[in-house]
C-alpha cells in the first residue's frame, strides 16, 4: 500500500513538472493567462495528492485556476 502511494506523488510531481516545463514555452501568454495555467496545474496536482480520485484532481485543477486568476488582477 505505501508503495502505491508513492508511486502516485511521484506521478503527481513528474505531471506538474512536465506542465511548469511546458509553460515555459508560452511567451506569448499574457501574465494572467500564465498564471490561471499554472494555478490550475498547482491546483490539480494538490487535489491528486490530497484526495486521490479524479474528481479531487479537476475540483483542485478547477479551484486553483481561478485563483491564479485572480491574483493577478
Amino acid at each position: 500500500m505505501k508503495s502505491l502511494a508513492h508511486a502516485r506523488t511521484l506521478l503527481t510531481v513528474t505531471a506538474l513538472v512536465a506542465v511548469l516545463g511546458s509553460l515555459s514555452a508560452c511567451d506569448n501568454m499574457s501574465r494572467r493567462d500564465r498564471d490561471t495555467a499554472i494555478g490550475a496545474g498547482v491546483g490539480g496536482a494538490a487535489g491528486a495528492v490530497i484526495g486521490g480520485s479524479a474528481l479531487s484532481t479537476v475540483g483542485g485543477a478547477a479551484v486553483g485556476g481561478i485563483i491564479g486568476n485572480q491574483v493577478g488582477k
